[in-house]
């Protein structure tokens, strides 16, 4: 049985864009898990199936935008067809046949009980016949015309394998040997906080660390928690093995009825970050992996050998762009984590390496900005709107008198007009 410990959520502000909005950011603080939460078991972990059509399909080429594989999904890309008898069970001497519905539903055909997922139809059946078995992956238990579903579910992931690309490449590529691995720079980066920042531009060094914050020190509701299986610290052992930055991803489970994001394991990338041509492979493997064992792709993590356990600009981007990804062409909502890991930061005097967890959320009134900034009918906020005052003064008087009074609002709005200056 594997352990939990809970995280909250905590912000800070950082950028993405080449103008400096703040990026709500966030952090991940220890607590103890609630005393009646569920353990996993690590040889019987149902298959997630949320049945929800097209969600994230569009960008399943890359391992951190794909979901939950589904019959709804495989039916979909035609690896397999609707049909009357097409499934079944064979457990402890009894066989249990069923159809395979348009929707991607089964029908029972003994009572015409219709099931959302192969992990339901194999629980039912397998405890009408030992009351005592527990629910397990039904990929692995249900067969489609005599062939175990697993295998087609590889089917689908061989067919992706052209679009893999590999999201660690977006990152610095380290070219080293297995044997000859670099030692990294040991100085000392001091974060900063991004509204000292200015401007993002090609002079920002992509590597400047940016300081986390908590929800309530800004007045906020985090959206969501998180619980972490102690299996998941497998990451610290990775990331203790080389002087050299190591990449790998996370599964788990997203609740939205509780708002709950469960990570159970850490899937190591055994690929270095030069080596373009392994990565494909690696990927796939993993993926294939996370949909055996029932598990949607969560997240992703990486180290930080010698410097502080907080996200780089780089970082940031990279996240911005995987949360964008995993949430696919809908606007439901999918959290996506990041966790740093820094094994070996000389300012850690402690032997317990320090691992931040974080989350990065554009604000909508920076995406208004660039969407309207080369418009040509876009208001210049210096012009004058009536005899002493600004259209700038216009916007702050309008906002004056419909906004909270207290001091972090009034920073916000304060970058806001800021912005809006530089944008005249």
């Amino acid at each position: 049985m594997s352990s939990k410990f809970s995280l909250s959520l905590s912000l800070s502000l950082s950028t993405l864009q080449l103008q400096p909005p703040p990026h709500t950011l966030l952090g991940v603080a220890s607590e103890p898990l609630s005393p009646g939460a569920e353990e996993e078991e690590e040889d019987e972990l149902e298959e997630t199936e949320n049945g929800t059509p097209g969600k994230g399909h569009g960008l399943r080429g890359t391992l951190l935008t794909r979901r939950g594989i589904t019959l709804r999904v495989l039916l979909k890309d035609k690896v397999i067809q609707a049909g009357e008898g097409l499934l079944s069970i064979h457990y402890l001497g009894k066989k249990f046949v069923g159809d395979l519905l348009p929707d991607g539903k089964i029908r029972w055909q003994e009572t015409s009980q219709v099931f959302n997922s192969p992990s339901a139809w194999a629980t039912h059946c397998k405890k009408l016949v030992n009351p005592a078995k527990k629910s397990g992956c039904g990929w692995a238990s249900v067969k489609y015309q005599g062939q175990k579903l697993d295998q087609y579910k590889t089917m689908w992931l061989k067919k992706q394998r052209p679009q893999l690309q590999s999201p660690e490449m977006v990152r610095t590529p380290v070219e080293c040997s297995a044997h000859h691995a670099p030692k990294l720079e040991s100085k000392d980066r001091c974060p900063v906080r991004y509204s000292s920042l200015g401007s993002r531009d090609s002079g920002r060094d992509p590597h400047t660390l940016v300081e986390l914050m908590s929800f309530t020190s800004v007045n906020r509701f985090q959206p969501f928690n998180v619980a972490v299986s102690s299996n998941v610290l497998l990451l610290d052992f990775h990331c203790h093995l080389t002087r050299s930055e190591v990449v790998g991803y996370l599964g788990g489970r997203w609740d939205t009825s509780t708002q709950l994001l469960t990570i159970l394991r850490a899937f190591p990338c055994r690929v270095r970050l030069g080596d373009k041509d392994s990565a494909s492979a690696v990927e796939e493997e993993i993926c294939q992996n996370l949909f055996l064992r029932g598990l949607s792709l969560v997240g992703w993590y990486h180290s930080h050998p010698f410097s502080q356990a907080l996200p780089s600009l780089q970082d940031i981007d990279s996240q911005m762009d995987y949360q964008l990804k995993l949430q696919g062409s809908t606007n439901s909502f999918q959290p996506c984590l990041a966790l740093i890991c820094a094994p070996y930061y000389h300012g850690n005097a402690e032997v317990e390496s320090k691992i931040s967890p974080f989350w990065v959320m554009p604000p909508p009134e920076m995406l208004l900005l660039e969407y309207y900034k080369a418009a040509p009918d876009l208001v210049k906020f210096k012009d004058k709107w009536q005899e002493e005052k600004t259209y700038l003064d216009k916007v702050k008087g309008s906002l004056a008198t419909k906004t909270p009074k207290d001091q972090m609002f009034a920073k916000v709005l304060e970058h806001i007009y800021n912005q809006l200056d530089n944008y005249s």
